[in-house]
């Protein structure tokens, strides 16, 4: 992979390290507005399996997790039963915990009810932000929060909706991944495309 960032590697937000994978995620997604239904249903599923564990752990598995979930089709996965269930706690691609492939299956019925409902998704999560990015000016990672009032009252409203493993935390890691927030650090060089995008796409 190349990324599109030439910058050295020093300017980066530091989180990401020198690994391509996660090098390459945090220069072309993280922190990248994202506003269809369906990447973002993706997106909080798995940030949800991320709980306890780093993202990078959950980053190398994206692909298996698309295949074993059926690319997180959400009417699909509506529909696995426990013998769906006991093949995928049988997965290496995926992490095998129960509680955590079992809300990827309670997190689709409570998507799908949006649909149903004639809501978009999309607007539901990004009114928690009044349908525009944050910009924030963290000059270290120390200033980056991991809970904001937002995430809260996110991570509330989606349990109300029926979503699960959506703790305010895991949801402003959600917020930050989507480009809800610009967690860019002020001398990394992908801030500025992300706040570029965000003027660009403003609702």
């Amino acid at each position: 992979m190349t990324s599109p960032i030439r910058n050295t590697m020093s300017q980066r937000c530091g989180w990401c390290g020198n690994d391509p994978l996660y090098v390459d995620y945090h220069d072309r997604v993280w922190g990248r507005p994202e506003y269809d239904d369906q990447a973002l249903f993706e997106k909080l599923c798995l940030d949800g399996q991320q709980a306890g564990l780093s993202w990078i752990t959950i980053l190398r598995k994206q692909g298996s997790y698309k295949a074993a979930f059926d690319q997180f089709d959400a009417e699909k996965i509506a529909r696995y039963d426990q013998d769906r269930i006991n093949a995928l706690m049988l997965n290496r691609g995926i992490i095998r915990n129960r509680l955590k492939i079992e809300s990827i299956i309670r997190n689709a019925r409570s998507f799908l009810q949006f649909r149903e409902q004639g809501e978009s998704f999309s607007q539901f999560l990004w009114d928690f932000v009044d349908g525009h990015p944050r910009q924030n000016a963290p000059r270290s990672l120390a200033d980056v929060p991991a809970v904001t009032p937002e995430s809260e009252a996110m991570s509330k409203a989606l349990k109300q909706r029926g979503f699960n493993f959506v703790g305010p935390t895991i949801v402003y890691a959600f917020m930050q991944a989507t480009g809800m927030v610009n967690d860019h650090l002020v001398n990394c060089p992908a801030r500025e495309p992300c706040r570029l995008l965000a003027s660009q796409n403003r609702r």
